[in-house]
Order: C-alpha cells, then structure tokens, then sequence
C-alpha cells in the first residue's frame, strides 16, 4: 500500500492511522494496554540521551498514536484532536521564550479563559449547537 504523495511529501491521514493501528493490533494485541506507557517513558530516555536522533522522536510519536487507538479514539478524531490542539495552543498567551531556561518547558500563561482560547474550540461556525455545554479552556471549565 502506497502513501498518498503531496508537493511536501508523504501525508499521515486517516488510512494510514488505520493502517498502523491494524499492524499494531495485529503484532501487539488488541485493546488497552498499559504497557505502551512503559515504552514512551523508555523513548523519552532515548529522546534524552541523544535529542537529535529524529528516529527516538518517531518511535514516541507512533506510539502516541497507538495510546490513542487503544483508548478508543478513531483515527480521524485522533488527527481532529492533533489539529484542535495546535489551534489552542496557537491562541494561548506564552512568556517570551528568550528569558525561559532552555532545560525547562516552557507553560502557557494561566488565567481565565479569553476569547482566543474560546474560540480555538472545534465547532461548525454556523451552528453554535455543536458545541458542548462544556468544556475546558487553559484548565478551567467553561459552561456555555
């Protein structure tokens, strides 16, 4: 099975999660397993030792995505969800980067939810009734 080809190169999409996920069902089993915690955490050591290695990186990645199949996501929600949560981020207030410790990660400003944050939630910009009647923006809930 061949990817789907771009102008940037090989897409990720919904098949090829579905295609991953049933290799994986296949060599690993099916359902939850709780181990696949344990093989990011042995990743990141990876990650840790040599933080250039771009292949440390996607073994985390994949199995990231293997988390979230198992914990019943499909695959479409699955890139939905990666998409939503880059826009939010995106909508976030950061502090600058130029003054943070490069060893430490770098958090989102907490305070009440703006607008910015409300509106990176996914929803039909026609039909309001798709929304939630609630749902968490910078960890505090909000209830429309």
């Amino acid at each position: 099975m061949s990817e789907p080809k771009n102008e940037q190169g090989a897409v990720i999409d919904a098949a090829h999660l579905e295609n991953q996920r049933a290799w994986s069902e296949e060599t690993f089993g099916p359902g939850v397993r709780l181990g696949v915690l344990d093989h990011i955490r042995k990743e990141l050591d990876e990650v840790a030792a040599d933080p250039t290695d771009l292949e440390e990186w996607v073994d985390v990645i994949i199995l990231g995505f293997d988390g979230a199949w198992r914990a019943g996501h499909e695959p479409q929600a699955i890139i939905d969800g990666i998409k939503a949560k880059q826009a939010r981020n995106e909508a976030r207030s950061w502090p600058d980067w130029r003054t943070a410790d490069r060893d430490k990660a770098i958090e989102h400003v907490r305070s009440l939810p703006d607008l910015q944050c409300l509106a990176a939630q996914p929803h039909d910009a026609h039909d309001w009734s798709s929304l939630s009647h609630r749902w968490h923006c910078d960890g505090i809930e909000v209830q429309r």
